[in-house]
Formats: structure tokens, sequence, C-alpha cells
């Protein structure tokens, strides 16, 4: 897989103006979705979800938000791309955890009809990013999507997936509102992410301490993913991995950007402070350990990409057992065929 390696910021760009948000708030759409007692019987309630989406409207809200949304940005063309990459148009499209709308400023019209877009953030709604797809905003919590069974053409998702409780649900909810032969496109943190600084702050944590708590949040595992889309119902599953590595100053301007892009910490075990002198010897850990040439230090960032097709008949099937004309066996001969004809010629 590509490694990336730019300098701190290299992926920022000039700011764009925002949209007009319409129909902003929660939909009275009916939804085959139940409340939020009919969550999974065995999800685990990892993440404060009021918590985040504090974090993500205190980031949309600061002076200069598209300082940090380098990597949103990067991940949300790498999306579209994949987008583009399926050759038909749609109608409708919905984004699952938009955030500041990183995905449809890459899109255009003639590829996608109108854009709905869900976030949990009402300030990132409202600087949303410039797009010339027609948009709806909408404000809506991902682990509970209003919205009828049958409805896009399109889903896409993008970093956004890793902070709720009830992944399984998501995925099941997504599948629902997609139309037969709909496809759903998605992107979220893998379980190296940011695997630098979580060992940096146990080392030192534990040295100064005598033990540590978590501070970089759990993520699902690149194996547990295919699963979860067959379980969700998605047919012609494709989940690969990619990194993207961003160097920056130090440690401390690390937590500064992730806590620009919203993404601090919100896990219910988390630690709320460290003491300085465990900042310190965290900071300095981390320079020793992986600091490059130039000083700066390096974050990886682990990213999962997944495409999943709700089932339609016109859609391709695996031969019935039993039909193959030809046996595993025989096709080793093939190799043996073409070295003979080579010769004779």
């Amino acid at each position: 897989m590509p490694l990336l390696t730019p300098l701190r910021f290299s992926w920022r760009r000039l700011p764009a103006a925002g949209v007009p948000v319409k129909n902003l708030g929660l939909r009275t759409v009916a939804s085959g979705a139940s409340s939020p007692s009919g969550a999974s019987p065995k999800a685990f309630n990892i993440f404060d979800r009021d918590l985040k989406r504090k974090q993500k409207n205190w980031a949309a809200r600061q002076p200069e938000p598209m300082k940090f949304d380098y990597l949103k940005e990067e991940v949300g063309s790498r999306i579209a791309d994949r987008v583009y990459d399926i050759a038909r148009d749609f109608h409708l499209a919905l984004d699952v955890g938009c955030g500041r709308g990183y995905i449809a400023e890459h899109l255009n019209k003639e590829t996608v009809g109108k854009f709905f877009q869900t976030d949990i953030a009402e300030n990132a709604l409202k600087n949303a990013l410039e797009t010339e797809i027609p948009t709806v905003s909408v404000l809506a919590d991902e682990e509970f999507l209003p919205f009828r069974e049958n409805t896009f053409d399109l889903v896409v998702s993008s970093l956004s997936l890793h902070w709720v409780n009830d992944l399984p649900r998501a995925l099941e909810q997504i599948h629902y509102v997609l139309k037969p032969d709909g496809v759903f496109i998605g992107a979220m943190f893998g379980g190296d992410t940011l695997f630098e600084l979580r060992c940096s702050l146990q080392l030192a944590e534990t040295e100064r301490e005598g033990g540590f708590s978590p501070h970089v949040s759990p993520f699902t595992a690149v194996n547990d993913l295919g699963h979860l889309l067959g379980r969700a119902g998605f047919n012609t599953l494709t989940v690969d991995t990619d990194e993207i590595q961003v160097n920056y100053p130090g440690m401390f301007e690390l937590m500064e950007d992730l806590q620009g892009m919203g993404e601090s910490n919100c896990a219910w075990n988390r630690r709320a402070l460290l003491h300085r002198d465990t900042m310190l010897a965290a900071a300095a850990v981390y320079r020793e350990m992986y600091r490059n040439e130039d000083g700066s230090v390096p974050a990886t960032y682990q990213i999962y990409y997944m495409i999943g097709w709700k089932y339609h008949d016109s859609q391709a099937k695996p031969a019935e057992r039993g039909s193959a004309t030809v046996s595993f066996g025989e096709l080793g001969k093939i190799n043996d065929l073409m070295s003979q004809g080579k010769k004779s010629q």
C-alpha cells in the first residue's frame, strides 16, 4: 500500500465558502430503525456520544477549522475516487457522519444528483464546505438514521464510524436505507492508528505513575470488517487498508491537531488528566523512539476502506456447485501446454 509522508499541514487547502444549510434538524422521516432501546443486545457502550458531539461542535466553531481538515479532506478525496470508479450515476446519495462535507466537495453533480449529509454536530453542518451538488443537511446520529427503507442509491461515510458504539447496527441501518443494487463506500480508522502516540503515553505513564490507562480510543480490527458487512446483508465485499503518515514538530502539536479535528478521545474509561511531568516524559519518549532525521515526529493513520453492495437479482451470481467443466488439477497442465507450444515455434 502507498505510504504518504507529507510535511505537516501540506494537505491544507484554501478555505471554501459555506453553503446554506437546508432543513437543519432531525427530519421526521419514517425509519426502519428502532428506538435507542432497540440496540443490539451485545452492543457495548464504549464511547460518550454526547461528549463526541461537543468535541465536534467545538472544533467546527474554531476561527480556522480548515486548518485541521488536511487528513479528512485527503480521505474524503479517496472515497470520491472510489465513487468515480463505479460507472454509473447516483440520483440520491447519503453521507453518514459527514462532518463539514469532506466527500461532497470532491464530487460533481453529473455523478450525484442530490446529497443528504448527516452528522451529530450542528456546527459542522452549518459550516459545510462548498459543493456544486444540491445538499440537504440533517442533524442525526449515525446509530439512528431517520430514513425510509430503499431510499438511497449510494451511501458513503468517511472517518466517522469508528466512534459509534454499535457498529453492527450502524451497518445494518446503512444497508436498510440503500436501494437494491445500491452501494456503500466507507472509510474508518484502523487498529494501528496513532500507535506511536499510544506507545509513548503508555511507557511514560507506567514509568511515572506505576500503570497506564487508555488515552487512544480502541479501533476495529480489519479481520472483523468483512464479517460485519456480511452480517449486515452486504455482498460483493471489498476491504483494503492504507496508511497515511503525517510529520509533526512534536507530540503536543499532534495532540493539538487531533483536538482541532474533533478526534479527541471520548471513551468512558479515559483518564481526564495526566500530570505535567508524565506528558513531558511521553513527549521525550515519542521523540527518542520515532524522531525523523529532520527532528519532526511521525504519526501513522491506518485507514480501512470498505465497499459493499445491497443484493439485487441483476447482480452477478456464482455458478452452481458442480457446474464446472475443468478441474483445478487440470488447470496445472496449462503451463506445460504453453511451454510445449513455445518450443514448437
